[in-house]
């Protein structure tokens, strides 16, 4: 018994990170990013996505309002986002933001992407996995959370 302990325990571990690496590879960035006319391409069918463009309850999410100037907006929002756990800022524009949060077991990616709209006055996002049809809300959780954090 065991002699089947070491080998179990080894191929388990290799295991994970085989599929570990699978999932990363099964997921590339989308093409879809970034703003077409100052809005983001809508949320699919599927619920692991949320936006504040977005009409139907599934997806909606309320914007943050934007009381400062656009960089003390931008820098608040970026000092909120490098505290957070396993984030990576992939672009950091004038007026917009493109952030990879990755899951903690899995690695999965899910893409946040932030508009600061100056003539609106809010802060715009998305939120949405890279894999997969749900998310138990994750997307929706985490801009709450990014919501309360700024908002302090």
């Amino acid at each position: 018994m065991r002699k089947l302990v070491a080998p179990f325990l080894i191929l388990t571990v290799a295991g994970f990170f085989v599929l570990r690496w699978l999932v990363q590879r099964a997921s590339p960035m989308p093409e879809n990013l970034g703003l077409v006319d100052g809005r983001f391409a809508p949320c699919p069918d599927s619920p692991n996505c949320v936006s504040t463009f977005a009409a139907d309850d599934q997806h909606k999410i309320n914007p943050i309002p934007m009381t400062t100037s656009i960089h003390e907006a931008k820098m608040k929002m970026y000092n909120v986002i490098v505290d957070m756990p396993r984030t990576t800022i992939i672009t950091n524009g004038p007026q917009y933001m493109h952030v990879e949060f990755r899951s903690a077991l899995w690695g999965f990616v899910d893409d946040v992407q932030i508009y600061f709209d100056e003539a609106a006055g809010q802060i715009q996002f998305k939120s949405s996995s890279r894999l997969g049809y749900g998310d138990m809300d994750a997307n929706r959780r985490r801009m709450e959370a990014v919501r309360a954090e700024f908002m302090q």
